[in-house]
């Protein structure tokens, strides 16, 4: 999975060298031997790669002989060799192969690329490429192909069950959504635990549309990272571990992305047209009946329904699409490489009217001058994105909840005509029903009537120059801007909801804009010293980010006309103005000290001036990191069948500034009153930036030829953590902000791998685990109130409720348990003897704990994922296996369809009878109507294990021979799947599945979220 540095030009100039004159060489030879000799044939074959490629220049030698050539440019060889010589195939790069001659017949000869054969290196923080040998960390890689092998419109999402340590959630809301990723753990409170993304050694602000939780949620989206088209992406590195990432500040403390581009090639051009079309059914949803009618509103409690009426809410949903096109030009010359792309993404959601557009154009040059010792990479992305009506959990401007709760035994094709005309001139919206409590509107008026659309136009330019001042020492600067503009439109046509906007209809418009601009300047030195080696980085940076928002929103005067100046200004009118400005300038330095390719020493450090300890006693902050790796198997002699043994340990401290604005809080705007307010927050000019101190421990080993094991074990505390405590109301302020508290995460992860290659057949297979244990292991204790110096203690903290206040569970923060336990305070009464409590009228009911009690976590033990892969000549086979172990998920949904009759349990329970309860039978209203409720089911009774097992991804295709296309043409086609199938679930929606990516701690909730999908479709790859 790692690259091998300059295997490309090693084999090129050994080619060269064996083209130009190694081959008269072997000539020369032979012609003094083919005088001696007896029994003389003529043997000719092809050379190739497992991907059957042919490969030029490769050594073809009789053993024990100088007899020999090399391959021609197809790959071709041909030589006289007599009858029983042994044939030795050798490679930069490859592992050699030996064959024995016994007639003429033409050889066809695979050679695997040899793991062992080059000093192996990965792409670590701000760029800089290091031996993997020498990292003191785990670092895992992921390239082009398997990341490409079933697509998706946000490429993140593709990387589910191929890495360790990391825990990936996709969006809910429809094609493009934002995703959630978290690396070894949440580590803070009250700061987001999202990993920072680095484009080519460059930090990017990931701008998220992912939601915030809740039952009433706000327009939804994408985000940033998605813009990215995933051909143009050459590997992707995750470091899960702070001392990995901790040249990159404090952005990087929660982990990082490292995303690597493609460049143009030297001395070759090629075209490179991909197409990818996959199909999305709906997949995982509520099982509903439709065997019992109406009974009252969108109760369905009433009698059987005749056998001929059937609803079935699957209809209401669309086939969905997803179709990537893109085509990439890569040329140039030994001194100008050039790499031009142009991509479309066009998708279409299961939900009607549901859309996302994206059109990516890039281009790249590298360039030598001055004889070479000065280079030039500069480039340069236009992108542009629009999404229309993406859905959001709750019940704003979702269709989900009518569609589900639509009364049984009505006719659902009456509704679909979603609105009629009407005499004042405009068109109403149809529903002939009460919105209820989810404030209930016509599924297809919601989609049609209730726009909301985003606009996104991207701009991004970067620029490196690099010097090699002497052979040891370079020093290279780069500059780069980031420059998002957001126009965000919500359309509310006359008659919806009152709730939503008046008689006339309503409009916002939001206009968003977000700028990132970013420097550095870094001298590397790579310098040998007898049996030392030196590499060290001297540098500094500036990052610059701005983000502006500009929102109006209101009631129209005159119907569906939507301007802003027809806006009712009087009444039920918005405005806003919000943004924010923060700078971090900083200085670093690393440094790594090799022993004779065994031994290797790193320490890194950097301190961060960031703005947002402004007004604060702190003014910068340092944080460094050590390191130790040792090559075993290159200080002791080891058995044969251990190829490769290394060991590592490092200790990193990573700072994050607290929240802009904890010490100088600012006034905060009314947007309905229109009023400035003093902030409630009382300042404190005393606060610490946020610390993570890690270690961690690793173990890497290759053995039996083919087997890979990568182990690691890690450690992290969290120190400084941001709390706010309550103040007394005659302080004039609700709370204050204090510094304690301690997250703990421990865990391990492990990659366990096997290659190999039999002739025509491959298979490749890689097990990742993952293991994560978070505890809060201290609070707040002793904290000093800033006004009256009275000492506070902290042992719980109150966070989200996951649905419904006192119905839902709810996520507490207690000393000994982790940040994901959630907890309900709701169970069904019992009577002295330990049985249910039945009154006189055959009614049970709930009665409050009296406190919270403790479910379990949010969180998983474990993630697992087993990629598969497998070649015989131009067919290749992929299947990865995806599976979580542990936690839990609340379904708010399936509560309130158990309370409204609706769902297939109620049906079932109504068939047998009732429910059991103590000596005979309760009847399933008074069961679901007592333990569901209409805003979702009581916690105790609604909650499920999150374990699930999938198939993630199963992809085949086939690789034509060139030589059908006069060696002129690369075809490759296939037939792809994600999500095809939910090998074991116990919870009636996909765990997987995040509504709010935006949240930290409204997770595994369904609260009428939309339902999973299951894809596939087709890819082509053309390349000549």
């Amino acid at each position: 999975m790692k690259t091998n540095l300059n295997r490309k030009g090693f084999c090129l100039l050994f080619s060269l060298f064996l083209l130009a004159g190694g081959g008269g060489l072997y000539a020369s030879d032979y012609h003094s031997m083919s005088q001696v000799q007896d029994n003389v044939i003529s043997v000719s074959g092809t050379v190739k790669d497992t991907k059957g490629e042919p490969l030029i220049g490769v050594s073809v030698l009789v053993k024990g002989t100088t007899n020999g050539t090399v391959t021609d440019l197809d790959g071709k060889f041909t030589l006289k060799v007599s009858a029983g010589d042994i044939l030795e195939f050798s490679y930069i790069g490859y592992a050699s192969q030996s064959v024995t001659v016994t007639n003429a017949n033409s050889l066809n000869i695979t050679l695997s690329e040899d793991t062992q054969a080059l000093d192996e290196v990965v792409v670590t923080a701000l760029g800089i490429k290091r031996e993997e040998k020498a990292l003191s960390y785990n670092v895992q890689q992921v390239n082009a192909d398997k990341l490409n092998a079933v697509k998706d419109v946000n490429f993140i999402n593709s990387m589910v069950g191929k890495v360790a340590g990391v825990q990936i959630n996709s969006g809910a809301s429809g094609p493009g959504s934002a995703t959630r990723v978290v690396m070894r753990g949440m580590k803070s409170i009250e700061k987001d635990n999202g990993v920072l993304y680095v484009i080519d050694g460059v930090p990017m602000y990931n701008k998220s549309f992912g939601g915030s939780g809740g039952t009433m949620t706000k327009m939804v989206g994408s985000e940033s990272a998605a813009d990215i088209n995933s051909d143009d992406i050459e590997s992707v590195n995750m470091l899960t571990g702070p001392s990995a990432a901790a040249l990159y500040g404090s952005d990087a403390a929660n982990g990082v992305i490292i995303i690597n581009t493609k460049k143009g090639s030297a001395e070759k051009t090629t075209v490179t047209i991909n197409n990818s079309t996959t199909f999305s059914t709906v997949y995982m949803m509520p099982q509903m009946q439709s065997r019992y009618g109406r009974s009252d509103g969108y109760m369905n409690w009433g009698e059987q329904l005749p056998s001929d009426y059937n609803y079935d809410p699957r209809k209401f949903f669309d086939t969905g699409s997803d179709v990537i096109n893109s085509i990439s030009l890569s040329t140039g010359n030994k001194k100008s490489q050039t790499y031009v792309s142009f991509a479309t993404t066009n998708s279409k959601g299961i939900v009607p009217e549901s859309s996302y557009n994206r059109y990516n154009f890039t281009a790249r040059n590298t360039s030598k001058f001055a004889n070479d010792k000065l280079i030039l990479d500069m480039g340069g992305s236009v992108i542009i994105q629009n999404d229309h009506n993406l859905v959001a959990q709750g019940t704003y401007n979702n269709p989900i909840p009518g569609l589900y709760l639509f009364p049984r035994g009505e006719d659902f094709n009456e509704v679909r005509t979603y609105e009629r005309w009407n005499p004042t001139g405009i068109m109403t919206q149809y529903w002939p029903y009460t919105e209820g409590v989810h404030n209930i509107q016509n599924p297809y008026w919601i989609q049609n009537r209730n726009d909301r659309d985003m606009k996104k136009r991207r701009f991004m330019a970067n620029v490196s120059l690099k010097y090699d001042i002497t052979p040891w020492l370079n020093v290279v600067a780069r500059a780069n801007i980031d420059e998002s503009y957001y126009t965000q439109t919500s359309k509310m046509y006359a008659t919806t909801l009152t709730t939503f906007c008046g008689k006339n209809g309503g409009y916002s418009l939001d206009d968003m804009t977000d700028r990132s601009i970013y420097g550095d300047i870094i001298a590397n030195v790579d310098k040998k010293i007898g049996d030392f080696r030196l590499l060290a980085n001297v540098g500094a940076s500036i990052k610059d980010q701005i983000y502006e928002d500009s929102y109006t929103a209101g009631d129209l005067v005159v119907a569906n006309e939507f301007y802003t100046n027809n806006l009712n200004t009087a009444t039920s009118y918005k405005s806003s103005q919000t943004g924010w400005h923060d700078q971090t300038q900083s200085i670093f330095a690393s440094l790594e000290l090799g022993w004779k390719d065994m031994l290797y020493f790193t320490a890194t450090g950097r301190n961060d001036w960031a703005s947002q300890l402004a007004f604060s006693d702190q003014a910068s902050f340092f944080y460094p990191s050590v390191g130790i790796s040792a090559v075993i198997s290159n200080m002791l002699k080891m058995p044969e069948w251990l190829d490769f043994a290394k060991v590592r340990a490092s200790y990193s401290k990573v700072s994050t500034p607290f929240e802009r604005y904890l010490s100088n809080p600012s006034y905060t705007y009314d947007e309905q009153m229109h009023t400035w307010n003093k902030s409630k927050t009382y300042p404190n000019t005393s606060l610490k930036p946020e610390d993570t101190k890690s270690w961690e421990v690793g173990l890497n080993v290759r053995f039996l030829n083919g087997f890979n094991l990568d182990v690691t074990y890690y450690h992290s505390n969290t120190y400084h953590q941001t709390i706010y405590v309550p103040l007394a109301a005659a302080t004039g302020y609700e709370k204050f902000v204090a510094q304690t508290g301690n997250i703990e995460n421990k865990g391990v992860e492990l990659a366990f791998g096997y290659e190999h290659q039999w002739g025509d057949f491959g298979w490749s297979s890689n097990l990742t685990v993952t293991h994560n244990k978070n505890t809060i292991k201290e609070l707040g204790h002793g904290i000093v109130d800033p006004i009256n110096g009275d000492a506070h203690e902290v042992s719980e903290i109150e966070k989200d409720w996951l649905g419904q206040a006192n119905v839902a569970p709810r996520v507490l923060l207690r000393e000994g348990g982790s940040m994901s336990d959630i907890y309900y305070n709701h169970i069904i009464q019992r009577d002295a003897n330990g049985n249910t409590y039945v009154d006189n009228d055959g009614n049970i009911k709930l009665e409050e704990t009296k406190e919270f009690v403790k479910a379990g976590s949010l969180a998983p033990k474990a993630n697992l994922g087993w990629s598969n892969n497998f070649t015989y000549k131009g067919v290749s086979l992929g299947v990865v296996l995806a599976a979580r172990f542990g936690g839990l998920v609340y379904s708010a949904t399936q509560g309130i369809l158990d309370y409204y009759g609706t769902s297939e349990y109620s049906a079932k329970l109504r068939e047998q009878g009732g429910v059991p309860c103590n000596f005979g039978m309760l009847p399933a209203k008074n069961y679901l109507t007592t333990i569901g409720t209409a805003q979702g089911g009581h916690a105790a009774y609604y909650m499920y294990s999150a374990t699930n097992i999938r198939l993630q991804e199963l992809a085949v295709s086939y690789t034509f021979p060139k030589k059908w296309f006069n060696d002129k043409l690369g075809l490759t086609i296939g037939v792809v799947g994600r999500n095809l199938a939910m090998l074991y679930c116990d919870a009636p929606f996909d765990p997987e599945l995040s509504a709010a990516t935006g949240s930290n701690y409204y997770q595994g909730v369904d609260y009428f979220m939309l339902p999973s999908t299951r894809n596939f479709g087709f890819n082509i790859k053309l390349q000549f």
